[in-house]
């Protein structure tokens, strides 16, 4: 037991008393506040990085932090750890709230071991993820750890494994969501890549399963820690991150804001903000925005903007796969899940890419009860051998597979085209869409007026003596037979045709009619969804 010198009272400065309860605790609270001391601290700050705990205050309400197993260590013998003893063992875990609501969250600490994760280690982010599954609440986890401690042998592989068996209990139950501000590599990879979303700062954060040296050492290949595994790498080609910063103050941030519109749990329904933006707002921007072209671009977030709440959008995967668009927003105060086709990238096809991102958004959405609106103008699926060897079947499939799963409200718009199979597989009546809706100029076909003329009178082409002229009138023939929605209408496939500047009224009526759905599932285990 440590001594301090005899009060003066005594007369002897030499004399020692022991310490007491209650100086030991004061003591053992400071050693856990700044456990590798404040000159590894500041190493921490010289990366460009904030401490574990400087992490926490950025993403919770102020003062609002309650810490637990502060005072655990580790409990290894041997390679010199027994003299390396820290208060909390690396990681910082407890709970808080976010804007008043609770959530739980664990912080690595790259001060102690690197932010190695060890037996004690281990054990402190699992009671945590307990916690936050019994009580209902999300969990966010920050990542800045070298890996699993390599003195403890297994019983740290066995400490990622019991971790990754709780994400996967957890997944779809509560909001799991990943900061990665440091390193993350190797096995302890695969915790994020289970959570909903991921979250990265540029410059300081890296995924990867091997590092940069393993990978030249085995293919040959150089390549630095950034292009391998960076923030901007992960969001824009791998996909694997949804979210990138420059600071991680932004980062936090945003991570408040997704808390916003999420449940604490499935259970829950979404958090209802109060809007002053008029729910039968008209938006006259709507009416001239889509192009007489059939092949011209425009924007879709600009339809999202003016029909959301205060135009608010929060984007997820925004430079990744950019020619379909997912994301949150607000109508008449309520949160949904944004899907939608954007035309200014390769058309608002769907490919490999597009599928995968939105089929995971929407079993995301359809998890937390967030309803879905999806916006829809899509030429078809993107053709070619490369799509074709990649598996874009598989892939296209599996958003068939979400929207057809989902229980949730699900509300449609098509805004200009809806060509073959992709008109089915975007929210459709028939995989069990609720309320479908199209505006006046909506083509809904097997394919383009077009191409679907040249098939259709492709012998009375060939004999005509002015194919052109002939191409053009059975052209608009199809257009007027075919590939307009008041056919789709004529069958209950499309609800209503609406005016353009009407459709921030037609939804959020519609909404709030299905707020009260009741959909279920046969019984099974689960399904076999096409992975």
């Amino acid at each position: 037991m440590t001594s301090t010198p005899l009060d003066e009272s005594t007369g002897d400065p030499s004399v020692e008393r022991a310490e007491t309860p209650l100086e030991r605790l004061r003591r053992a609270e400071q050693e856990a506040l700044h456990p590798a001391g404040e000159v590894a601290e500041a190493k921490q700050h010289e990366r460009g990085k904030r401490t574990a705990r400087e992490r926490i205050d950025l993403l919770l309400d102020p003062g609002s932090f309650v810490e637990l197993d502060r005072f655990v260590t580790h409990r290894v013998q041997g390679f010199g750890l027994e003299d390396r003893v820290y208060q909390g063992d690396g990681v910082i875990t407890g709970y808080g709230t976010v804007d008043g609501r609770q959530v739980f969250v664990f912080s690595q600490d790259f001060t102690v071991f690197g932010g190695s994760l060890g037996e004690a280690y281990a054990e402190k982010i699992m009671k945590v993820m307990d916690l936050a599954m019994k009580m209902g609440a999300p969990i966010v986890g920050i990542n800045d750890s070298g890996g699993a401690r390599i003195q403890e042998g297994v019983v740290s592989l066995g400490g990622y494994a019991e971790i990754f068996w709780r994400n996967v209990m957890a997944s779809g139950v509560i909001p799991q969501i990943s900061v990665v501000a440091g390193p993350c590599a190797g096995g302890a990879v695969y915790s994020p890549a289970i959570t909903d979303f991921i979250f990265m700062v540029r410059d300081i954060s890296y995924m990867f399963i091997t590092g940069p040296d393993v990978v030249k050492t085995i293919t040959g290949e150089e390549v630095t820690f950034e292009a391998l595994g960076g923030a901007d790498t992960h969001s824009t080609k791998s996909g694997v991150a949804h979210f990138a910063a420059d600071t991680e103050e932004e980062v936090y941030a945003d991570v408040r804001t997704l808390l916003g519109y999420l449940p604490s749990n499935n259970l829950d329904d979404p958090p209802r903000l109060k809007s002053d933006d008029d729910p039968e707002r008209e938006s006259e921007i709507l009416l001239d925005l889509v192009p007489d072209a059939p092949n011209k671009p425009y924007d879709m977030k600009i339809v999202i903007s003016e029909v959301v709440d205060d135009a608010d959008f929060f984007e997820v995967q925004a430079s990744y796969a950019r020619n379909i668009i997912v994301g949150l927003a607000r109508m008449d105060g309520y949160p949904v899940g944004i899907v939608a086709n954007q035309p200014q990238h390769l058309a608002g096809v769907l490919d490999i890419d597009s599928s995968e991102k939105a089929a995971r958004f929407v079993r995301f959405c359809d998890a937390f009860n967030l309803p879905l609106i999806t916006f829809v103008d899509v030429p078809g699926f993107l053709p070619g051998t490369g799509q074709e060897y990649g598996g874009i079947i598989r892939h296209g499939a599996k958003l068939l597979y979400a929207f057809a799963e989902a229980t949730v409200p699900k509300l449609t718009v098509i805004t200009r085209k809806a060509y073959g199979g992709a008109y089915d597989v975007m929210a459709s009546k028939h995989i069990r869409a609720d309320v479908n809706l199209a505006w006046p100029g909506a083509e809904i076909a097997v394919m383009g007026p077009d191409a679907a003329a040249k098939i259709i009178y492709r012998r009375e082409l060939a004999e005509a003596e002015d194919p052109d002229g002939r191409a053009a009138e059975l052209i608009e023939d199809y257009k007027t037979r075919f590939a307009n929605p008041f056919i789709a209408a004529s069958r209950g496939y499309v609800d209503d045709v609406i005016e353009p500047q009407r459709t921030r009224f037609a939804l959020t009526r519609a909404l709030s009619m299905s707020r009260t759905k009741r959909s279920s599932l046969p019984p099974k285990k689960h399904g076999n969804i096409p992975l």
